[in-house]
């Protein structure tokens, strides 16, 4: 019989899993780096924490490796690139304009248009782009924020969106402060749903106890398939 409970140990989320084996395994897994302990019944909670600190640079090199190989190569922003909206592949198609300004829009089913001052520089686009992108990303934030808030009986936290390298959230919940990743507006709503709950149970439980979990589990029963489908997912597209 298999017991399952997420911990923190040295910063990290380490998934600690008890089963019937007889030595503790320490496993660093793509794409995001996710730490797995399986260990035996009989191993205290101290032990493991003691076991994953002494490995604690074998881990940090793995989770690097693999967050090198997530990442998608760097965006030119010229016409006939993909780009993802909420999980939906949009071909990119880049005009100049007579105003000094961008203009970003969805066009027809699959196309993303892109509106540029004449002699714009790929900087200068992937800025516009990532402002655009964050517009979106808090525009499907507001309402899910609210949603969990109220199911949960807990206060609208304050939040923001920034980039981050390897989380796709983070919460302080002595601060009352939320954090997103700009990433998940490129990825799909169940995502950001889901991530949104994660960081808004903590909350509920600042740790990943039991309680923690059960509020995930209550809350959105298939959470564990969506994190797994996310985590598949590379941090920059």
């Amino acid at each position: 019989m298999m017991n399952t409970e997420l911990i923190e140990i040295a910063g990290l989320s380490v998934e600690l899993v008890r089963k019937p084996i007889k030595n503790l395994h320490i496993g660093v897994y793509p794409p995001a780096g996710r730490v797995r302990v399986a260990a035996p019944p009989a191993i205290s909670e101290d032990a493991v924490r003691v076991a994953v600190v002494t490995r604690l640079g074998w881990i940090k090199k793995k989770q690097r490796e693999f967050v090198g190989q997530a990442r998608q190569p760097e965006r030119q922003y010229v016409s006939g690139e993909t780009h993802f909206v909420f999980g939906k592949p949009l071909r990119l198609l880049v005009q100049p304009n007579d105003k000094n300004r961008c203009a970003i829009r969805p066009d027809a089913s699959d196309r993303l248009t892109m509106l540029v001052p004449a002699g714009s520089t790929s900087d200068q686009k992937a800025r516009w782009m990532a402002t655009w992108y964050r517009s979106q990303l808090r525009e499907k934030a507001v309402p899910r924020i609210a949603k969990w808030s109220d199911r949960l009986s807990v206060p609208i936290p304050r939040w923001g969106i920034r980039l981050m390298k390897t989380k796709w959230g983070s919460c302080n919940p002595e601060r009352g402060l939320v954090w997103l990743n700009l990433d998940l507006a490129k990825k799909p709503l169940a995502a950001l749903d889901y991530v949104i709950l994660h960081e808004m149970a903590h909350f509920v439980s600042p740790r990943h106890d039991e309680l923690f979990l059960n509020t995930l589990d209550r809350n959105m029963p298939g959470w564990r398939q969506i994190r797994s489908d996310l985590n598949a997912l590379p941090l920059s597209e």
